[in-house]
């Protein structure tokens, strides 16, 4: 480890335990239900106990896994942590306990992309399309409001300062993207992170509407450049950058429209880093100035890219169980061949990640 690298391990102060030896901050996406992957990459992490968290930055459902899994540190540490993130993905699973209204709701809201074979949903998919969430749901029933009120004491949240936190949403009104501190968060700050503008309404925070934090950041990198003191930032990847079928069907074609949205900033980020740190390694910009980020990547890979755009919509307990073992084992094969290199080298090979 350099020398830079023993400074900041010593220095920073995050979300640590006693095997603690190397500090990240971490990056997760939102992807509907595909977020329960990140639940299993973090309960893993968790469990091994060598890294320790600075900062978390996160959008739509990677916001929500952030908070859960802060509050519960709060309340009782790494163990505390993986039992409130196991109780929320319970509670908002369709074997949980929502009532069949926010069942119905929530089985629709998890994400944009439809359900093709199923012929109710394909009714809603073209009733969408002419009518708005006002319309559709004039009560503005959200059954993760109910569920996050619940589970999340966001006074804690608030009040804690052993992680920075940073929550992605998209300005309706500018269509720029607005990052929301730990230090001022709410149950409305995760909700405008996770609002799906064709099935609920804008989230109004301090008098102006929000939308998907996907849209424009997912997740956005750039507050751990600035605040976190960490070079390394871990990456928790939900979303297929490259899908190798033409779709044909409407469906198919709203499906990718939205994961290429999704994806587009991150890469553009990517993109960035990589120019930096050429320019950095090429002596034209200095250390000083400029941050030297070591990039790493945790994501499902093939099994993971294997399930349909379409199973984002899945609420069932028994498929977010499988995606949460996929990410651990992911997690656990990641940690076993990269983390010597933590504090040393990016181990994201960022041109092939962003090409």
């Amino acid at each position: 480890m350099t020398g830079r690298a023993e400074r900041h391990q010593k220095t920073v102060r995050g979300l640590t335990g006693p095997h603690a030896e190397k500090t990240v901050s971490l990056g997760l996406q939102g992807g509907g239900a595909h977020g329960a992957f990140t639940w299993g990459v973090l309960d893993y992490l968790l469990e091994d106990g060598r890294l320790a968290v600075e900062a978390i930055t996160g959008a739509s459902a990677g916001s929500m896994n952030a908070v859960v899994l802060i509050e519960g540190w709060i309340e009782g540490g790494r163990e505390g942590a993986r039992e409130q993130l196991r109780t929320f993905w319970k509670r908002v699973s369709l074997d949980g306990v929502l009532t069949p209204l926010q069942r119905s709701l929530f089985d629709r809201m998890l994400s944009y992309w439809s359900v093709n074979e199923v012929p109710t949903r394909l009714w809603f998919d073209a009733w969408s399309r002419v009518a708005s969430p006002y319309d559709l749901n004039p009560l503005d029933i959200n059954p993760l409001r109910d569920a996050l009120n619940d589970l999340i004491d966001f006074d804690k949240v608030r009040a804690c300062t052993d992680v920075k936190l940073f929550i992605t949403a998209t300005n309706v009104w500018s269509g720029k993207i607005r990052i929301f501190k730990g230090s001022e968060m709410t149950v409305d700050h995760v909700l405008a992170s996770a609002c799906l503008p064709m099935i609920f309404r804008s989230v109004e925070i301090d008098g102006e509407p929000y939308w998907d934090g996907g849209y424009s950041g997912n997740p956005a990198l750039f507050p751990l450049y600035y605040e976190a003191k960490s070079d390394d930032i871990l990456l928790v990847q939900i979303n297929p950058i490259e899908r190798r079928t033409t779709p044909r069907t409407p469906q198919e074609i709203q499906n990718r429209l939205t994961e290429i949205t999704f994806n587009a900033n991150l890469l553009q980020q990517l993109r960035s880093i990589e120019f930096v740190t050429r320019l950095i390694d090429d002596g034209k910009l200095s250390t000083k100035e400029y941050k030297r980020v070591l990039m790493h990547r945790i994501h499902g890979g093939r099994k993971l890219d294997e399930f349909t755009a379409a199973s984002r919509l899945s609420a069932q307990w028994g498929f977010f169980k499988e995606l949460k073992d996929l990410g651990r084992a992911c997690a656990k094969r990641w940690l076993a061949e990269n983390y010597q290199f933590i504090g040393q080298k990016s181990t994201l090979d960022l041109p092939e990640a962003y090409s």
